[in-house]
């Protein structure tokens, strides 16, 4: 325990010269921005910032790239509560409740919650990563495709809460979801399917185009017609949250901090599934879950802590094992190989000063965050005082560069309107969008994962109950269906139109 605690002082003062702040001071400036701008996302924004890095040495590259990945993570939180239009995928659910506190006048405490319990979260997970990194990543390792369907099994059980007012209406999203990821290659044969004959379609659909498609054009076709002047008309009020806010939002920061940080750690499990998890079990747990979707603060806050806590969480297996849980860290880890290091059991042993100063730089980056957004939720919140046909002018100028960015291609911002007229006919028929985009995200995943476990299994569905892990995850699943069904139920939820 000496040697450890020698070798993280070491990490914290190498992390804290001049230079190696300016860069993760940089890397966090740069990642705001990036998570702010729908379309880019953490991946594509280290990618394109990588040459950057090409000149510094391995420490600084490595602290601004890592700053560059969690400022990201954090940025999208912003545009999200502010006018509905999630930067990246994880910040669909912080949308969910941070647009309807905005739409109340309530956009500074939504932000304020927003980076208070991305701060709380991130740093909570960083001691995770710091004490358990070993042992927890082992965990990590015993999951086979078996036990990765069974959790996303379980993370599906999430459309029931996120269903609004009638829950067939939820499923029919979710479905449609299931049928938008359906399109493109199939990933067990190759051949295509529902293509219709278009090559651009072979590729499939971006959830980034999709989302911007959904929340941000389906969003401003609503209000438009509804000829809305501004976001909202109220004064802009205070900014801060209350000690009562503070106090409704702890455990959901607690709580999120844990979910996320152990999804976290595995494997081809998205931000934006930790972050739907999060945000079912606050609204299971809530006294009044009735809010949720209407304004609930702890939703932001458990939305935003789960999204920030599995960005950390995902650095155990990329640091102790070498493998990089999700695309924006397999991009990380080429950065890695650039300088020469393997990350890997031997990191820690061949590299201690550079492992240890960059976990120490992650400590110090998200107190970067929290001071460099904390002062600017004024600033921020005043963007939703514009009036609302030049806001929904930017919106739209930079959903069309969102949607143009992700794969350089114009058909993407076709993809984007026609996903913006989707958006559109569902918040005119009250169906909920949240289901439809967990599909979609869900989807390949649980595919994938479903034919590699029938092919370890002989073509048996009998693995998927055999093995403890899996059994344990089914039966969760199964369990928590039934009980969102029994809470729907007690809220008095039809399971149909009652017309």
């Amino acid at each position: 325990m000496e040697i450890f605690g020698h070798d993280l002082l070491n990490g914290f003062v190498t992390a804290a010269s001049p230079f190696n702040l300016a860069c993760a001071f940089l890397g966090v400036l740069l990642g705001t921005l990036v998570g702010v701008l729908p379309g880019i996302g953490p991946t594509s924004g280290i990618a394109i910032l990588l040459p950057i890095t090409a000149s510094l040495g391995p420490i600084p590259a490595i602290i601004m790239l890592a700053g560059i990945y969690y400022g990201a993570m954090y940025g999208g939180s912003t545009t999200s509560i502010l006018i509905n239009m999630p930067g990246e995928i994880a910040s669909v659910v912080t949308a969910v409740d941070g647009y309807q506190l905005a739409k109340k006048g309530r956009a500074g405490p939504a932000l304020s919650i927003a980076a208070i319990s991305s701060f709380f979260a991130g740093t909570l997970s960083l001691v995770g990563l710091t004490f358990f990194a070993p042992p927890l990543a082992e965990v990590a390792l015993s999951f086979g495709p078996p036990e990765y369907f069974a959790l996303m099994v379980l993370a599906l059980t999430v459309v029931i809460s996120l269903s609004g007012k009638v829950l067939v209406k939820g499923v029919i999203a979710g479905l449609l979801g299931f049928l938008v990821a359906a399109i493109g290659t199939d990933p067990v044969s190759g051949a295509f399917r529902f293509t219709f004959g278009v090559p651009k379609l072979m590729g499939g659909i971006d959830f980034v185009v999709a989302c911007i498609g959904l929340f941000a054009v389906g969003e401003i076709l609503v209000n438009t017609e509804q000829a809305v002047k501004a976001v909202y008309d109220a004064k802009l009020g205070r900014l801060l949250p209350t000690v009562r806010e503070l106090k409704d939002s702890l455990g959901a920061m607690v709580r999120s901090t844990v979910i996320g940080f152990f999804m976290g750690l595995l494997p081809g499990v998205s931000t934006g599934i930790t972050s739907f998890v999060a945000y079912d079990v606050e609204k299971k747990l809530s006294k009044h879950p009735e809010r949720f979707g209407q304004g609930a603060i702890e939703g932001v806050a458990a939305a935003e802590g789960a999204n920030n806590a599995a960005t950390s969480g995902a650095f155990v297996p990329l640091m102790a094992l070498g493998l990089p849980p999700g695309p924006a860290l397999a991009v990380l880890l080429g950065a890695f190989m650039i300088y020469g290091l393997q990350p890997g059991p031997l990191l820690f042993e061949q590299h201690p000063d550079f492992a240890w100063a960059v976990i120490a730089s992650m400590y110090i980056g998200n107190v970067m965050l929290l001071v460099l957004n904390l002062p600017l939720v004024g600033i921020w919140a005043r963007v939703a005082l514009l009036p609302y046909p030049v806001l929904a002018g930017l919106v739209l100028a930079f959903s069309f560069i969102g949607a143009f960015s992700v794969r350089n291609s114009l058909f993407d911002v076709w993809v984007m309107l026609v996903f913006g007229a989707i958006g559109y006919l569902m918040k005119k028929l009250d169906f909920p969008q949240a289901p439809l985009i967990l599909c979609l995200v869900l989807a390949p995943r649980l595919e994938a994962s479903l034919y590699q476990a029938l092919k370890l299994g002989n073509g048996s569905a009998a693995i998927l109950f055999n093995r403890p892990v899996s059994l344990v995850l089914m039966l969760a699943a199964a369990a928590a269906t039934v009980l969102s069904l029994w809470l729907s139920k007690k809220k008095g939820v039809p399971v149909g139109d009652e017309d």
